[in-house]
């Protein structure tokens, strides 16, 4: 555990896999070693789901802000990294939300950078396993803390996140308008094949009637064909026209 005499808003920070502290930092203060007491409340509670989690959990007058990491965002050989969380304390009122989850966010992207989640196996290290970057997480605390520079690259660091997730939420909503479309159009077109069955259904009854007729003619004509060949056929033996032969008997 490391110290300074550096003042800085962010009373606290470490960063801990599960409930195993790997790295952290206490500001110097009586405020910052009430802060050092509120880890061991918060993480046994956060959750690592599918998609990374920013929290805030209040403790009296501090504020502890976490960003908990999710495996389903890191490829199967780096899945230890997705049950990283890291927290940063504060008094209430002391730094906005922006900049804390700023800090945050920066430093993962620092904290990856010293120890690369493709060859650090997370769920291996022991208790203060990553204390090499102590000196690193208090210089970060009192940059982006104290410092106006530091605040301002917090700041930006959050709002490009905002960005990105409204440029998210835009593409989505462009998806969603375009299926809309997608459904007019498909509605559209299933009328219209309702209608084209309709016509069809009308047109085959109407086809079907005069098939019926044209049967009917045929077979009447059958009828008189045979007829007339039965009267000639027994015509020829009793004497046309009348059958006279065959009437007289």
């Amino acid at each position: 555990m490391a110290s300074s005499s550096t003042a800085t808003p962010l009373l606290y920070a470490c960063i801990a896999f599960n409930t195993t502290i790997l790295s952290e930092h206490v500001a110097t203060g009586s405020a910052s070693s009430k802060a050092s007491s509120s880890p061991a409340k918060v993480l046994p509670g956060l959750k690592h789901k599918e998609a990374s989690q920013k929290q805030i959990h209040k403790d009296g007058k501090l504020l502890v802000n976490s960003l908990s990491l999710s495996p389903s965002e890191f490829p199967p050989s780096e899945a230890a990294a997705g049950g990283l969380s890291f927290i940063a304390i504060i008094e209430e009122g002391s730094l906005s939300k922006d900049i804390t989850f700023g800090f945050l966010t920066n430093l993962q992207k620092k904290f990856f950078a010293t120890f690369d989640p493709s060859s650090t196996d997370f769920a291996q290290l022991p208790y203060f396993g990553c204390g090499s970057f102590n000196g690193t997480l208090q210089k970060m605390m009192y940059e982006q803390g104290a410092t106006q520079a530091g605040k301002q690259d917090a700041l930006r660091t959050a709002q490009k996140e905002i960005e990105g997730v409204r440029e998210i939420m835009t593409e989505n909503i462009e998806r969603v308008l375009e299926r809309g479309e997608r459904m007019d159009t498909l509605v559209l077109k299933t009328g219209q094949l309702g209608d084209n069955a309709r016509d069809f259904r009308v047109r085959s009854r109407g086809l079907s009637r005069r098939m019926w007729w044209k049967n009917v003619r045929l077979m009447a004509l059958l009828c008189l064909v045979i007829v007339f060949l039965l009267y000639l056929f027994i015509g020829f033996g009793c004497g046309l026209p009348g059958w006279s032969r065959c009437l007289r008997k």
